[in-house]
């Protein structure tokens, strides 16, 4: 797997498991019982973490990716080549 290969499979899988991992832990505003007088949406999160999340996301993301460049480096799964354009 090449350098751009690699740097695209592990963008995909961080997006993918930062949608997995972003709902974990938020509290509405409905639900901390917070009134948005202002009119707010009472669903929106009153802390996201977010830079929690996106540390999260990486170390996750970093785990899978290197187990699948793992399984690729034994060969454990055989991709078909590309076809080549002239």
């Amino acid at each position: 797997m090449g350098p751009f290969t690699s740097i695209a499979v592990f963008l995909t899988i961080w997006w993918t498991v930062l949608f997995a991992v972003l709902p974990f832990g938020v509290q509405s505003h409905a639900e901390a019982g917070i009134d948005r007088g202002d009119g707010g949406d009472p669903g929106a999160p009153v802390d996201p973490k977010l830079k929690q999340k996106f540390l999260i996301t990486t170390g996750i993301a970093a785990v899978i990716f290197a187990i699948l460049w793992v399984v690729l480096w034994l060969d454990l799964i055989k991709l078909p080549p590309l076809p080549r354009t002239h």
